[in-house]
């Protein structure tokens, strides 16, 4: 896909709109999904689409520029240019919005992005249900799409610089039953969200990660080495203890595509053909984990030991 647009949407935000190379239509999407793109460095990374699903043409992405990151952001923002082609997989939706007689979206910085469309997608709806949405970040001129959420009512932007940190806790305890929370931002937000939620069983948490679950359990079962076998090629490959299957794929298939490697992204969530998994993830459910059907090849691993088959 060709990049048609950057646009600063804040202080080290910047969106981009991208087309396809041939003006074809692109693959329908729905709010709360994700696309991958694989930069000009081979650097693979996750986006929340924030765009309008109306335009069959275009997909729109924001993009925080991270000073201690892994590059990827720096590399958009320092490098990336209007006319630039960039590889951009289907719509993947992890975070999709399900039908509740009532919804509360706490959204944290550039976390306000899948949350963004999902608002919008409620108010083109003919008599959209309740909605409140706690918006905060570190400051007004640090918010991105502020704009876009101006003619809307039941918006509740709270700058840290002239508000402290949103409500949370009064939020959830003002929430009715049934409600059903979506939660996106930096890790200190959604641990008060799940604190929160948790003294509220009536309330549904939804919640979409851009990095690790602080304090996430960690099995040790099945900590030893195994074998996986890479059925399209034949290939089997010894883990050991101290490595993880996906680097042990990566030294026999370079191609393989990850981004995150810490389990909450799904880029690398592969087909499980045999075998029982060891989720050590922190996306799939718990219905998806026990059907063994997938895992994440960057943190899962073999229970047991015994040997697993992957569709790769």
């Amino acid at each position: 896909m060709r990049v048609t647009q950057l646009r600063w949407e804040a202080a080290d935000v910047v969106s981009l709109v991208l087309r396809g190379v041939d003006g074809d239509r692109l693959p329908p999407w729905e709010p709360g999904a994700h696309v991958a793109v694989t930069l000009p460095s081979g650097l693979v990374r996750q986006y929340s689409l924030c765009g309008s699903v109306d335009d069959p043409f275009a997909y729109t992405i924001a993009v925080l520029l991270v000073g201690d990151g892994r590059g990827g952001s720096r590399e958009i923002h320092e490098r990336l240019r209007v006319g630039e082609v960039l590889q951009v997989g289907e719509p993947r939706n992890n975070f999709a919005l399900t039908e509740a007689p009532q919804y509360l979206f706490l959204a944290g910085g550039v976390g306000i992005t899948p949350i963004l469309s999902m608002v919008e997608s409620l108010m083109a709806q003919p008599d959209p249900p309740p909605w409140r949405l706690l918006y905060g970040g570190r400051s007004r001129a640090a918010m991105a799409f502020v704009d876009r959420l101006a003619p809307l009512d039941g918006v509740d932007v709270v700058p840290e610089d002239e508000a402290g940190v949103p409500d949370i806790a009064g939020a959830l305890a003002a929430s009715p039953p049934g409600t059903a929370v979506y939660c996106c931002g930096p890790p200190a937000m959604l641990a008060a969200a799940d604190a929160a939620c948790a003294r509220h069983p009536e309330l549904t948490l939804h919640v979409e990660r851009f990095s690790a679950a602080a304090g996430a359990p960690v099995t040790t079962a099945g900590d030893g080495a195994f074998e996986v076998e890479l059925a399209r090629t034949g290939i089997t490959v010894t883990v050991p203890e101290d490595m993880s299957v996906l680097d042990a794929v990566l030294a026999v298939d370079p191609e393989v595509a990850f981004s995150c490697a810490a389990g909450f992204c799904g880029t690398c969530e592969t087909k499980v053909l045999s075998g029982t998994v060891d989720h050590r993830d922190d996306l799939l459910s718990a219905d998806e984990r026990n059907t063994n059907t997938t895992m994440m090849i960057c943190v899962s691993r073999s229970r047991g030991g015994g040997k697993l088959t992957l569709d790769l």
